[in-house]
């Protein structure tokens, strides 16, 4: 069995947890050791499960390790990767066994994490480090690119362009034939039938932007 270690002991990195704790009932693929978090002292337990250090000490591991990277902002989660100058360190993408994923042209970067119920559809460009949240679909000929992340149901439409660092929040809605800018965050419920610019919070329905950053 593969070694593996979450970054982020929260929420998500509890989820995380249960998924990969899914993928062993189908194939006994990772022996999972602990989490790594700067917030919380090494040695908590956090469901019976040990925090092994912070993020900076990956850096002195001498093994191989799967990392999972259990952070949903964008920007934090880059900065963390960033960090990550490890040789022994392996980013694997993570996929719930329930995920529907089409057999023509998929494709699915390094360090991504899907969920359960999520469908992907056909002609899909995934880039690296993608956190596709629960019951989330991804329609034909979408690219995705690095660290966006997009929180529980959220629907994208066809042939949209999703550039780095985008946050989607829970159940919105991404209509088709759009592009969404770089770092740009879209609040939970929206349906975004215009294309959004870059670095800008959008709400609503439509969604329309009401700050820049």
């Amino acid at each position: 069995m593969e070694k593996i270690v979450i970054v982020g002991a929260g929420g998500f990195g509890r989820e995380v947890k249960m998924l990969i704790d899914q993928i062993n009932l189908k194939e006994d693929k990772y022996q999972f050791l602990g989490y790594y978090d700067d917030v919380l002292l090494k040695g908590t337990l956090i469901n019976n499960n040990k925090i092994l250090g912070s993020v900076e000490d990956l850096l002195s591991i001498d093994y191989k390790i799967n990392v999972a990277i259990a952070i949903g902002s964008p920007n934090l989660k880059l900065q963390i990767i960033e960090k990550l100058i490890n040789p022994n360190i392996i980013f694997p993408t993570l996929i719930h066994p329930s995920t529907i994923i089409g057999s023509d042209s998929v494709n699915i970067g390094k360090g991504c994490i899907i969920c359960a119920g999520t469908i992907i559809t056909c002609n899909i460009e995934i880039k690296d480090f993608v956190i596709l949240n629960l019951m989330c679909s991804v329609g034909h000929d979408t690219i995705i690119k690095s660290y966006s992340s997009f929180m529980p149901s959220v629907n994208i439409s066809g042939e949209v362009v999703i550039h780095e660092e985008v946050y989607v929040g829970t159940g919105a809605k991404i209509i088709n034939q759009l592009e969404i800018g770089k770092k740009t965050i879209v609040g939970a419920g929206a349906v975004v039938s215009k294309s959004l610019p870059e670095n800008c919070t959008a709400v609503g329905i439509p969604a329309k932007p009401i700050k820049f950053h």
